[in-house]
């Protein structure tokens, strides 16, 4: 399924631009890190629903978003997501039509976000992560970009008029890792699935402050572990 590039991306993006960086401090780390070229999955953790359009302020590529199905109902943000051309995912099941849009992304030498924990976060911490984003990196064998978000998690949006009008913007913090990429399996299997998935979410975690890493805080790689080439 081949994936078309938005036409109202550009215009959608500088509004969102303008809004992230009017009402909030926002410090991004490692955006050299970001290859300008070539299909890759950008892998964020989820701590508040302002992470996706900071993810996507913040990166210096256009990203293509999966988004959960019932956000396309909702007025507002569902025309932003169609025009921003996010598609719809079926949270929590196996949606094989978003899978292979998602694949169309990379196939088409785009770059696509993921929240592999695939709902926000409601105490600022990681929790368990789902298998997609690490079966698509298997069956794609495209490079994981690994971001961590933190400060979103004290984000209230409907409060955020009042803190600007009181000059308290928040302060949100977004480190970009080194792209990387799986280790090779001879076989696609849960298992296999399973520990990549928390090779992902260690990298994550890594970027996090240690209070936010929650379930992932015994998987932080350490220096001396062997990384597959760029």
């Amino acid at each position: 399924m081949k994936y078309v590039t938005p036409p109202f991306y550009g215009s959608l993006l500088r509004v969102v631009r303008a809004i992230v960086f009017g009402f909030a401090r926002v410090e991004v780390t490692g955006k050299e890190n970001v290859p300008r070229k070539g299909p890759l999955i950008v892998a964020a953790n989820h701590f508040n629903n302002a992470d996706p359009p900071v993810l996507g302020a913040t990166m210096p590529r256009r990203l293509a978003f999966m988004a959960k199905n019932e956000m396309f109902q909702w007025p507002i943000l569902g025309l932003a997501a169609r025009l921003g051309g996010a598609f719809p995912v079926r949270r929590f099941e196996a949606d094989l039509g978003a899978l292979r849009k998602a694949t169309g992304v990379l196939r088409n030498g785009e770059a696509l976000a993921m929240f592999p924990e695939g709902t926000r976060s409601t105490d600022g911490k990681l929790h368990k992560a789902h298998p997609g984003t690490a079966l698509l990196a298997l069956r794609s064998e495209a490079p994981i970009l690994p971001v961590a978000i933190s400060g979103t998690e004290n984000v209230v949006l409907i409060r955020l008029p009042l803190d600007l009008l009181r000059r308290r913007r928040p302060h949100v913090h977004v480190v970009v890792g080194q792209p990387f990429f799986l280790p090779p399996v001879e076989r696609i299997t849960a298992d296999e699935v399973n520990r990549c998935t928390d090779i992902i979410m260690g990298r994550i975690a890594a970027m996090l402050p240690p209070l936010s890493r929650g379930e992932y805080a015994d998987a932080v790689p350490t220096p001396s572990e062997p990384e597959r080439a760029q």
